[in-house]
């Protein structure tokens, strides 16, 4: 589930050009290697442009090429310390790589250059998770949640590190409370019927599973959820 966040999360705020060509699975690949091939061969040419390294390591991400972008957010970086564009995205690359520690220091050096950043404080906590720092990532979260009290994503968020870490009425809680802010997500909804599920809740859960169908989901593919009501 964290890692489900960060990288929607990432994609959110990844530049459009790149982003838009993630939406067009038949032709973006071949439009990626395209745009970075152009792209090296200007950088030949001008090798300090950093926007131009920035959207070559944005495609590069979207490849899937980590070491790749790494070496272009450090060269921004090098260029341009405080760059905030670079120092969030080498702090999800360096999480792919599992370099937690150095994703840890971007996350840390851009809350100095901007205190309360969202983004950040959020790739943090869910780093922190990941790497099982828990203390510190359940106080990031509350802190968030706290801090952004009309966001589903938080509380999502928080509901996810409670599930994996099996604090399921508080995942429940939390889950309600992102759903409330985002009545039509259908990933909320299912997290919180797994965990009505588990919590034996089955009227609760299977209020949950209907209002996925009423959403659009098809019946057919909620059956194995359907089936687990039926067990219990």
């Amino acid at each position: 589930m964290k890692t489900m966040i960060l990288d929607i999360l990432f994609i959110s705020v990844l530049p459009f050009s790149a982003n838009a060509q993630n939406n067009n699975e038949g032709g973006d690949r071949q439009w990626l290697r395209d745009s970075l091939a152009a792209a090296t061969t200007i950088l030949a040419y001008h090798p300090d442009s950093v926007d131009l390294r920035l959207k070559k390591a944005a495609w590069n991400i979207q490849l899937k090429q980590w070491d790749y972008a790494k070496d272009e957010y450090d060269k921004v970086l090098y260029l341009q310390p405080d760059n905030l564009a670079a120092l969030y995205y080498r702090a999800y690359v360096n999480e792919r790589l599992g370099r937690y520690n150095f994703a840890r220091l971007d996350y840390h050096n851009l809350l100095k250059v901007v205190p309360g950043n969202y983004e950040a404080q959020l790739g943090l906590a869910l780093l922190n998770e990941k790497d099982k720092h828990y203390t510190e990532a359940m106080d990031g979260l509350n802190q968030l949640c706290s801090q952004f009290p009309d966001s589903a994503e938080v509380f999502a968020a928080r509901a996810g590190v409670e599930k994996e870490r099996h604090m399921l009425e508080l995942a429940e809680y939390d889950f309600g409370e992102a759903i409330k802010r985002d009545p039509q997500n259908t990933d909320y909804l299912i997290n919180r019927a797994d965990i009505r599920i588990r919590l034996k809740k089955m009227d609760e859960a299977k209020e949950d599973l209907d209002a996925l169908t009423r959403l659009g989901i098809a019946r057919a593919d909620l059956q194995e959820f359907y089936k687990r009501l039926r067990k219990k």
